[in-house]
This record gives structure tokens, sequence and C-alpha cells, in this order.
């Protein structure tokens, strides 16, 4: 006995795949160590976003206690890097490992969509809360104690 509709079937199958797969919505964002992200995984925790540039001595001044920040804090307070330059994702990595950065930064390539819009001035910082509510920018270098402020950590 032959069947004549199996082709048919695997047919119809791999348009209804192709289909599916091209109703999943874009990631929001690539990070250099976590790859496609969507804001929807990170509800229910705070997140900073950090905007920087090489240029920028306050920037680069704030990169320790950022740092520091993301050690202590990464099991409750997720912490993004965004460069304020244009920068493609080989030169991003570059400027990682040339300041030491340990927390994930957001690629530019693809653009990334962000909940805010990009700061006037340098350093900023932005927060979203755990229901998704966005506050900021907190302007100038941050520490440590504005850090855990913002983001809801005890002292």
């Amino acid at each position: 006995m032959q069947c004549r509709f199996l082709p048919a079937v695997a047919g119809v199958t791999a348009i209804l795949s192709s289909l599916l797969i091209s109703c999943t919505p874009a990631p929001d964002f690539h990070t250099d160590s976590d790859g496609a992200m969507h804001w929807q995984q990170l509800k229910g925790r705070y997140v900073v976003v950090n905007y920087f540039a090489e240029w920028c001595a306050p920037c680069l001044k704030e990169l320790p206690e950022l740092n520091t920040f993301h050690r202590q804090h990464s099991d409750q307070v997720t912490l993004l890097g965004v460069s304020f330059d244009p920068l493609d994702n080989q030169q991003l990595a570059q400027l990682k490992q040339r300041y030491a950065i340990e927390f994930p930064l957001i690629q530019l390539q693809p653009a990334p969509k962000l909940p805010f819009a990009m700061p006037r001035m340098l350093p900023a910082t932005y927060i979203i809360d755990p229901e998704g509510k966005v506050s900021g920018p907190l302007l100038g270098e941050q520490d440590l104690h504005s850090l855990r402020r913002a983001s809801g950590l005890a002292e």
C-alpha cells in the first residue's frame, strides 16, 4: 500500500512551522553575554541601564562602582550598559575589555528597542522597576549607595 498524502502533510507541517517561527516577536535587544532578550524576561526585578562613552571622564570614573554593584547584586538587579557612541559589536567588545567592564552590554547591532529615549547628557542611568515603570535618567556619576537606593535595595 502506498501513501500519497505523506508529502502533502510534510509540506503543510513545514509551512505551519515557518509561520509560527515568523510570528515569534523579535527580541528587544541583544547583549554581549546573554544574546537575544525581551524586556518581558526582566519583569519582576529591577533593571539598571547605564549609558556611557569612552570620551566621558565621569562615565569611566563610575565603572568600578558599576562593576562592584553588578558583582554584589546581580542576583537581585540586572545591570546593563549601553554605549552612547554608535559602536559596532566588535568595537563594543574591545571597549569592554579595555575598561574591564564586568556587566552585560547591550549591543547596538541590531538596533535595540529601549523603553526610554537616548539621554542628552552623560553619564545617565535609567531604572526600570519590577512592574516595568521607567524612571530617570539619573544624571552624573552613580555609586553603590545611589544605585542601591534607586534599585530598591536596602542599605
